[in-house]
């Protein structure tokens, strides 16, 4: 069997870990590593990029810029999961589920970027509902997202599971208060809306998870909708996916954030009612928010399952 040979550039962050770990339990990947002296080194780095089939680039903007500069217009398929190229029309955005278009624009390319965790929850939420003309463009879009605390990297994860952590870990804490979140730009991108969305983004005392709501005036709709018809809509875009399942309509009770925790897939519900209609996305953060999502496109653009390594 010949194997992929992948090379992952970043490898000791939070999202890089998980990739290495789901990577090197396949017999199918040949990874590329470098050692510890070399693992900053620009050339080296570079060397081992254009060696492999496919890269994963798990580092800040600026870095991954840096090394998307240095190797030029090599032929590897390179994964990107910083907020680098989120919004650049010349690579594609790694949510095959969107559209018939998201799916061969990304089997075509060898750039991927890879969503943000928050950006999945929104766009699975308000991409299909503004191509089906049910949301305008103009909409005054709203939306909360609740995360687990992994969704901060290695420092808030430390910080959370500390001994002696500051008391106000203990409860949910909002962020992003000057509006200007790195994930809005590909929010409104991505989902084609005039403008970006009010969020509300909130870290919470649990490891992972994330659930992302959008609440939904009818009277400020396109058409005349019910919930039940956006519930239907849904059900219709999400149909036959493997990664992606819209739940029965009308959820009561408590929904948990942490419901889909180790999980790779996502899960839409649509309740409320005719007046106001509520749709969340909940998934793990660190599996169709990150790493599982990385994963399912590294095996579209290579050829093979879309499911293979993760769990659903």
């Amino acid at each position: 069997m010949t194997k992929t040979k992948v090379f992952i550039d970043g490898s000791s962050g939070t999202t890089g870990l998980r990739i290495y770990d789901r990577l090197s339990a396949r017999d199918d990947i040949e990874l590329i590593t470098l050692t510890e002296e070399n693992r900053k080194d620009l050339s080296a780095r570079c060397e081992a990029l254009t060696s492999a089939d496919a890269a994963f680039l798990c580092l800040p903007d600026t870095a991954s810029k840096e090394i998307i500069s240095a190797v030029g217009d090599t032929t590897t398929k390179i994964l990107d999961t910083s907020t680098a190229h989120r919004t650049n029309p010349d690579w594609a955005y790694g949510f095959p589920e969107l559209s018939n278009d998201f799916r061969e624009k990304l089997l075509a390319s060898n750039r991927i970027a890879v969503p943000g965790c928050h950006a999945s929850g929104f766009c699975s939420i308000v991409a299909p509902l503004v191509a089906n003309g049910i949301i305008p463009c103009d909409y005054p879009i709203a939306a909360t997202s609740v995360t687990g605390y992994s969704g901060g990297g290695k420092q808030m994860i430390a910080e959370y599971e500390s001994s002696e952590r500051a008391v106000l870990l203990d409860s949910p804490r909002q962020y992003g208060l000057t509006q200007h979140h790195k994930h809005l730009p590909e929010m409104k991108n991505i989902c084609d809306l005039d403008f970006e969305p009010c969020f509300s983004p909130i870290v919470s005392d649990f490891y992972s998870g994330m659930t992302v709501s959008v609440p939904l005036t009818s009277r400020l709709l396109s058409k005349k909708v019910t919930a039940e018809n956006i519930h239907e809509i849904l059900s219709a875009h999400y149909s036959g996916q493997k990664l992606i399942h819209v739940r029965p309509f009308g959820q009561e009770g408590f929904l948990g954030t942490n419901e889909l925790s180790g999980r790779d897939s996502m899960e839409i519900i649509v309740t409320g009612n005719n007046e106001r209609i509520l749709v969340a996305s909940t998934f793990d953060n660190l599996g169709k928010g990150a790493s599982g999502a990385a994963i399912q496109c590294f095996n579209l653009i290579t050829g093979k399952d879309e499911t293979k390594g993760l769990v659903l």
